[in-house]
């Protein structure tokens, strides 16, 4: 499949003037909304075709944006140091905004999240209960474990020393700003804290969670303390997995994915 063509959204966010790159794949309106949140170093760019390979499977209209400093998106400020609340200003504030700014904010929406984009769905699902219709998790962070830091800190090292930041660089416009942002809170000592359990508790749509059993960033225990704190929650472990199931395992993932928002249209 031939990359999407991309847009600009503008929103203010933050007390600034932002754009938004965002596109859209899959079926034309009106079919239901599928959103799709990138990891950490993530961006539109970085997820491929799996965002229109996951549409065309199951009928959805996929919205597919990089979240501010990443991608072709406005970059982080250099002294713009993210506080540990940044995954929740996500989800409560930046994609609203974007969801207003393309007329789509009343519509009911299904989101699909990866590490830290699972993380902002899941907010985002706490916050905005009434519509949301369900939410696709891979990987998601409800705390943090030493598994993510260990890794995380594995990575500052090969930014510093390989050529990781080239290879962002394919990816975002501005590297540092991609890979600073994400990689300086998460091993900020405010972080170590860091935990949207007791939030779960809001959550009131049913959730698919994906977990492979070989990611370095993380364990099982993230998901099923998903599913302890929202009864309408399943569970998908995959053997021979890392931490980017759609990348690893996108068969799988499909499969799985087809016939959960299937059952929740």
């Amino acid at each position: 499949m031939t990359e999407p063509p991309t847009a600009q959204a503008r929103i203010d966010w933050d007390g600034r003037a932002c754009v938004i790159e965002y596109a859209w794949v899959g079926a034309p309106d009106p079919a239901p909304l599928l959103v799709f949140l990138h990891e950490g170093l993530g961006s539109l760019a970085m997820w491929k075709d799996f965002p229109a390979r996951l549409c065309a499977a199951t009928g959805f209209r996929g919205l597919v944006y990089s979240r501010p400093g990443y991608g072709r998106s406005t970059p982080r400020a250099a002294e713009d140091v993210w506080a540990p609340d940044f995954m929740h200003r996500q989800a409560e504030q930046v994609l609203p905004a974007l969801l207003d700014a393309l007329g789509v904010a009343r519509r009911p929406r299904w989101l699909f999240g990866h590490s830290d984009g699972a993380s902002i769905a899941l907010l985002h699902a706490a916050r905005f209960t009434n519509e949301v219709a369900a939410a696709v998790l891979l990987a998601p962070h409800i705390m943090v474990e030493q598994i993510s830091l260990d890794s995380i800190a594995q990575a500052r090292d090969a930014y510093l020393q390989t050529d990781l930041r080239a290879r962002l660089a394919r990816y975002h416009d501005d590297p540092d700003s991609a890979f600073w942002g994400w990689n300086r809170i998460w091993l900020d000592a405010r972080f170590r804290d860091w935990s949207i359990e007791s939030e779960l508790d809001a959550i009131r749509c049913p959730l698919l969670a994906v977990q492979g059993l070989d990611d370095a960033y993380g364990t099982v225990e993230q998901i099923r303390g998903v599913a302890r704190r929202v009864p309408a929650t399943r569970l998908l472990e995959l053997p021979d997995c890392g931490h980017s199931a759609h990348r690893d395992q996108p068969d799988a993932v499909i499969a799985a994915a087809r016939e959960f928002l299937e059952a929740t249209r």
